[in-house]
């Protein structure tokens, strides 16, 4: 298994979705969601994205990494990034791909986007099912199954026609 668990957050730390893929009791989910949320947003935006910055000094180039959107956390490692007003935080195995799951997030905007418009808070609150439903149309016993954004919103366009 590769993915434990996706939380969508807004800006105040807030949960506004939170999918598991592995057994937590109600009382590890309230203890290890504020810890997360808390190392995440913590960090400054300039600390946000993982890029390398060039500098030149008399014709010498340093390379350093800025602090990316990788923490480690417990066994977990977690990816997150930020779009809009909602933080993506997806917690993973330590051997996971980090640019995946960057990808992955990426996948799921795009997939919202295109459903909702531009996708933002109020549209995770009011429809929360329909987030669910993209997330278990792609994500499965915590193994991404389906990258199609056509295929993962067929099922939920035949359900609003039915409406």
């Amino acid at each position: 298994m590769g993915i434990r668990f996706i939380l969508m957050v807004n800006k105040q730390g807030q949960t506004r979705l939170a999918q598991y893929y592995e057994y937590l009791t109600l009382e590890e989910r309230r203890a290890l969601e504020p810890e997360i949320v808390r190392k995440c947003l913590a960090r400054t935006e300039q600390q946000i994205l993982c890029e390398a910055v060039i500098h030149v000094y008399d014709a010498d180039v340093y390379l350093y990494m800025e602090q990316c959107s990788f923490v480690e956390h417990r066994n977990y490692k977690i990816v997150y990034r930020r779009y809009a007003s909602l933080f993506f935080l997806v917690g993973v195995d330590n051997d996971e791909n980090e640019l995946a799951i960057l990808e992955f997030i990426h996948l799921l905007v795009e997939t919202m986007d295109r459903h909702f418009g531009n996708v933002c808070e109020l549209d995770i609150m009011f429809h929360l099912e329909k987030a669910h439903f993209m997330l278990e149309e792609m994500v499965m016993n915590g193994c991404i199954v389906e990258t199609n954004k056509s295929s993962i919103l067929a099922p939920i366009q035949l359900m609003d026609k039915m409406n």
